[in-house]
């Protein structure tokens, strides 16, 4: 027996497409987000020098085998932490230029970098952020510096 309601309640063909396309539209929102900004550098003022060192040696070489060794100039926020003023050095041996807030030559290849250096359980998680390529590891900090306990993580974009 078929009553009013078996009929509202039956599909119709032309809402479907129209729900389909409205969910569309929302979803695209979430994959618009803008992928070219990067987060905050950020480093704990409690990482000794030492440890600082070791693990920003250790990042920019990786890093270099990524972006190529002094091809580019790195864009770094300016930054008093022990590992701010270590990964600047670290980059500046590898033979990139560093700049912070200075405008450069039109032509110059210019490379964002932001980091971000966290203690977890421990270790110290470290990662290391350009538009194209993010690098992280884990390490163990020792008096003498630190050294890696995890493998390298490397997420590449576009």
């Amino acid at each position: 027996m078929k009553t009013k309601f078996s009929r509202l309640l039956r599909p119709r063909p032309i809402l479907l497409p129209i729900a389909s396309l409205a969910l569309a539209i929302f979803l695209s929102g979430c994959q618009s987000m803008d992928t070219e900004t990067l987060v905050s550098s950020s480093a704990p003022p409690e990482i000794s020098g030492a440890a600082a060192s070791a693990i920003a040696r250790d990042m920019v070489s990786r890093l270099a085998e990524q972006i190529g060794p002094g091809k580019a100039t790195v864009a770094l926020k300016s930054d008093t932490s022990p590992f701010g003023q270590a990964l600047e050095a670290a980059l500046k041996g590898w033979g990139y230029a560093v700049i912070a807030d200075q405008k450069t030559d039109q032509g110059t290849k210019v490379i964002p970098l932001a980091y971000v250096i966290s203690s977890v359980d421990g270790q110290v998680l470290a990662r290391l952020s350009t538009s194209s390529v993010e690098l992280g590891r884990a390490y163990t900090v020792t008096a003498g510096g630190a050294t890696p306990a995890s493998a390298l993580t490397l997420m590449r974009r576009g």
